[in-house]
């Protein structure tokens, strides 16, 4: 009788054990949820008058969500070939997930407005362009010299400023296609001055989305040439060269 009592409690112990290490299993997560893409809604006009003002409009969102607290939502603007020489307006929060700037062009000719939007960890940078006037006039070769050969690709090199001989300088560029950043690229700067013949590569680093950075040090003051060079993992192959004066 105590053999048939002991042996029902020990089969009692086991099933209790056994049903708590089910419970413990069903709490682990099979899945984790990845978060969605932040989506900005660019909307300038694509034309305009001399001296108009234009107004620039972000609408951002995630998934079914406006955002109304983005950590930055900036207007950037230039003139084509002029990168160096933009200008960053802030936005106003209009709420509903809506951002708003404004900006007149005192000549006529082709501009550029890209919206800078960071929120919730994620970055995105969507491009729009503006023919003022009459669109203005641009050298024939600086429009040859920026034609890609895939559809829907654009490449915004920041040219520094005010480069100083014996001096290091950060070389950004920021890559996109359909004005969605570009990821995981192979990007390398050529650069070689008109003093020398010796061609330096620079392989560039990842900083945020869509945007590569390098140091490079201009030993001499002289006309530096920079070509950047691009590529994926399968058929992307872009290159675009510009140029840097150092001064003493």
């Amino acid at each position: 009788m105590k053999r048939k009592i002991g042996l029902l409690i020990l089969i009692v112990v086991l099933g209790a054990l056994a049903a708590c290490g089910k419970g413990k299993e069903e709490e682990i997560p099979t899945e984790v949820k990845v978060p969605e893409m932040l989506e900005v809604e660019l909307t300038v006009s694509e034309t305009a008058d001399v001296d108009e003002p234009v107004e620039m409009k972000a609408f951002v969102t995630q998934g079914d969500e406006q955002i109304e607290d983005a950590d930055e939502v900036v207007f950037e603007v230039w003139e084509e070939g002029k990168k160096a020489d933009s200008e960053m307006i802030d936005s106003v929060n209009e709420k509903g997930g809506m951002y708003t700037a404004e900006k007149s062009f005192d000549h006529d000719g082709l501009f550029h407005v890209q919206v800078h939007v960071t929120a919730n960890g994620l970055h995105t940078m969507p491009l729009k362009e503006v023919v003022v006037g009459d669109g203005g006039h641009y050298d024939e070769q600086a429009e040859d010299d920026h034609h890609y050969h895939t559809e829907g690709f654009s490449m915004e090199f920041m040219t520094p400023v005010e480069a100083a001989a014996n001096s290091d300088e950060e070389l950004i560029v920021q890559i996109q296609l359909e004005n969605e950043p570009l990821e995981n690229l192979k990007v390398r700067y050529e650069i070689w001055s008109d003093l020398s013949e010796k061609h330096d590569w620079v392989d560039a680093k990842e900083i945020k989305a869509g945007e590569y950075a390098a140091d490079y040090k201009f030993n001499d003051a002289s006309t530096y040439h920079v070509k950047i060079h691009v590529e994926d993992d399968e058929d992307l192959h872009e290159h675009v060269e510009h140029e840097i004066l150092v001064k003493e």
